[in-house]
């Protein structure tokens, strides 16, 4: 049966900019919010919008998404006509390739769609967070006759640098497109988020495929040569939530989000679930000595310290004596006796010794990768263990795998990192 609309989630990335939370995982396949991965968002989206059929593109250590999504059963796409289909690259008669861009993804997966048939195809991307209805935007679309349609949000013309953005009429015809600007005309920023005619998109991905100069890319090829064309582009405003993760402050501050009085984003909203696969935990416990103020705890944690405005994930153990604040422990990690964690991201599996500080001191610059670690924010890394009594400053980054026999001294200071193998960069 042809479908009307089917979705491809672009799944691919390696998502750099988020350092050690992202170097053993692909970037969706990251904790968010107490029990989700950042690509629950997408897939919720869908299925709440009426489309049960999804291809996710992965590339990047896709082994934790590709176990994550499954058969697609929480998110009910289970099913024989349609559900949900992960879309690796594959070796071809001549060769085999990797996806080169967003647009050359999609177009090695043609044949996807073909089988499919569909009358348009929803382009989102897997590491987004935000509720969105795309039948609306489909509604939209069919309204305009557009060949292509583009959700878009207001950005602070500040920060338009980070974002395609696009000069559209008012009434929202697209007549000008710009990929990260360095002096943007508008704060109009792409959200990633495309539905496409497919028999345009088709046209249009194989010119791109057949030009030897183009990235491949659809923010800096494909939407241009659309605009070149004179197709017919429309831009959808979206005024919710919807935060792009990609870096550790950005990271932080979303999850953050989710804990003032009033969520600036509702993950408990009846009329829009976002799905997961749940773990079978018992419920969260609170000892006579644990308090938790302003957060969210998770399945399975067990609590005897303090917690405050912090995010804590499935079977996480807090001890006796523990003070945890503006942090994010995340699954089946524990934090031992008296041990104290301010403005810290802790990795899965991780224990953190007791009597540990993380967090304190001036800032200082990361001189590991001061592109990446420059939140001010100290994380650290998945399956490790801080040893007893160490000292971590802020901004400070520990690797993944740590042993205590990694740590040269137990002072580690502002802006340094520890390395597997045990160098301390200063």
């Amino acid at each position: 049966m042809a479908k009307e609309m089917i979705a491809l989630i672009l799944a691919g990335g390696e998502g750099s900019r988020l350092g050690v939370l992202t170097s053993l995982i692909a970037k969706p396949a990251v904790l968010y919010g107490g029990k989700y991965r950042i690509i629950d968002f997408s897939l919720s989206n869908c299925i709440n919008s009426g489309i049960d059929t999804v291809g996710v593109l992965t590339q990047y250590r896709p082994l934790q998404l590709n176990h994550h999504i499954g058969i697609g059963k929480p998110w009910d796409m289970d099913r024989m006509n349609g559900g949900v289909t992960i879309l690796s690259p594959f070796t071809k008669q001549q060769k085999g390739e990797w996806y080169s861009g967003t647009a050359d993804a999609v177009y090695q997966n043609i044949h996807y769609v073909d089988e499919l048939n569909p009358n348009y195809v929803i382009i989102l991307s897997g590491d987004h967070v935000y509720k969105m209805d795309y039948a609306q935007m489909l509604n939209f679309h069919k309204r305009n006759n557009a060949d292509a349609t583009i959700s878009v949000i207001h950005v602070p013309l500040e920060e338009a640098s980070r974002y395609g953005i696009m000069s559209a009429t008012d009434d929202g015809r697209i007549f000008e497109f710009e990929e990260k600007p360095a002096q943007a005309k508008s704060n109009l920023a792409s959200m990633g988020v495309y539905i496409f005619k497919w028999n345009v998109l088709k046209e249009f991905l194989i010119y791109d495929h057949q030009n030897e100069q183009s990235d491949h890319d659809f923010g800096k090829n494909v939407i241009p040569k659309l605009l070149a064309d004179k197709r017919s582009i429309w831009a959808y405003p979206f005024t919710g939530y919807w935060r792009d993760v990609g870096t550790i402050q950005a990271y932080w501050e979303s999850n953050m989000d989710l804990i003032t009085r009033i969520p600036q984003f509702n993950l408990f909203d009846p009329d829009w679930k976002i799905y997961t696969p749940n773990p079978v935990k018992p419920a969260h416990y609170i000892g006579d000595t644990g308090h938790v103020t302003r957060s969210i705890i998770a399945e399975g944690c067990m609590i005897y310290g303090s917690i405050k405005n912090s995010v804590v994930f499935p079977g996480v153990t807090i001890e006796k004596d523990v003070v945890v604040e503006d942090s994010i422990i995340m699954s089946n990690s524990i934090i031992k006796a008296g041990s104290t964690l301010i403005r810290s991201i802790v990795g899965e599996k991780t224990a953190v010794g007791a009597n540990v500080q993380s967090g304190f001191g001036e800032y200082a610059e990361n001189t590991y990768n001061p592109k990446v670690y420059q939140s001010g924010i100290t994380v650290i890394g998945s399956n490790s263990y801080v040893p007893d009594n160490a000292r971590i400053g802020c901004n400070v980054v520990l690797d993944n795998y740590l042993m205590p026999e990694d740590f040269k001294g137990l002072d580690i200071p502002s802006g340094s990192a520890v390395i597997k193998g045990g160098e301390i960069n200063e």
